[in-house]
């Protein structure tokens, strides 16, 4: 006879929060002087343009995997936990140049968690904050009890230093976050979204099977590399990302007045300043500007702004910051948290 028994459900905690945040920065600094003369320009050029002074390249060394490591170790020493704790490691890049498998088991099992759920996330500049959505539900659903989140690239792997529009903005580096229970809300609702119309803004100037299926001479071969429509992109995340900013604030129950820091993604300082000028944001909103020191890590660059502010005082515990990136797809997420 067949079980009239429904199936057991999963308890979570009631809430969510951000317990520790850690930050990798490979050691070769690089200033505007050495990438001018390949794309024919100048530091007062690059500065004017991007805001961005300096960037980090990762050595041969530091690879994708090692740069999560040392990010991953640094959070979780802040959260006051052992590897074995973490339940899952989710790691938004688009720079793990290997199709499968993806990059997050090797750093689970590097960490010595014990066989935690491990896996990839495909969201561009927006990843990380994609990862605290998805590590906040599973915490709260009762399918993890700490969450691992990483944002991690090598974008000097995928960029041309020849490309007058993007040579000089992307870098690498790996920022980190550990996720865990929290008895009052520490995340708030996500605000995410996408705009698949535009796809073609920003993405890899070549298909795979375009670069390694037309030729037989290996030598031939070239890396894609990653191409930007930059004064469309400018457009649309100045603007529309304000207002996607302000339904951030909408779902945390907050308004600008309330609100302490604001770590948006480190794309440009222009779109920076845009944006906040756009939501109005008082004077004491304490604003992320990573990005003249590091350039635009992508799905780093958010955990690295916000490591950042930590360290320099900016941010400090308790305090409410909006997290907001967007990127390529064009993919976008925002939430608030509280600094731990």
């Amino acid at each position: 006879m067949r079980s009239s028994r429904g199936l057991a459900g999963a308890t979570g905690a009631p809430h969510a929060r951000i317990l520790g945040v850690g930050a990798y920065r490979p050691s070769r600094v690089v200033p505007n002087s050495e990438l001018v003369a390949a794309i024919d320009s100048t530091d007062e050029w690059i500065q004017q343009r991007s805001g961005i002074r300096e960037r980090r390249f990762a050595g041969p060394e530091e690879t994708v995997q090692r740069m999560a490591v040392e990010a991953a170790r640094e959070a979780l020493a802040q959260a006051g936990l052992d590897a074995p704790r973490i339940d899952a490691v989710v790691v938004a890049t688009v720079s793990h140049l290997m199709q499968t498998p993806a990059i997050a088991p090797a750093i689970a099992h590097e960490l010595g968690t014990e066989q935690a759920a491990a896996f990839d996330v495909s969201a561009a500049c927006a990843g990380f904050c994609h990862g605290v959505a998805l590590a906040q539900d599973m915490v709260r659903g009762g399918s993890a009890g700490h969450v691992l989140v990483i944002g991690v690239e090598r974008l000097s792997d995928i960029t041309s230093p020849t490309d007058r529009g993007t040579a000089f903005i992307f870098a690498d580096g790996a920022g980190a976050a550990v996720v865990g229970p929290s008895e009052t809300p520490g995340i708030s609702p996500v605000v995410w979204g996408s705009d698949g119309e535009q796809f073609d803004l920003i993405r890899s100037r070549e298909d795979w099977r375009d670069v390694l299926g037309t030729t037989a001479d290996p030598g031939s071969r070239i890396m894609p590399h990653l191409t930007m429509q930059g004064n469309a992109v400018f457009r649309w995340a100045s603007f529309a990302m304000a207002k996607v900013a302000q339904q951030a604030l909408d779902r945390a129950g907050i308004t600008a007045d309330e609100l302490d820091v604001f770590v948006p993604h480190q794309a440009n300082m222009r779109i920076i300043d845009a944006m906040a000028r756009a939501m109005r944001l008082p004077d004491h909103v304490r604003i992320a500007r990573d990005v003249a020191e590091s350039g635009n890590t992508s799905a780093a660059s958010v955990p690295l702004a916000l490591a950042r502010m930590i360290a320099e005082g900016d941010a400090r515990p308790g305090d409410k910051a909006l997290l907001i990136a967007f990127g390529a797809g064009l993919a976008y997420a925002a939430q608030v948290v509280v600094v731990p």
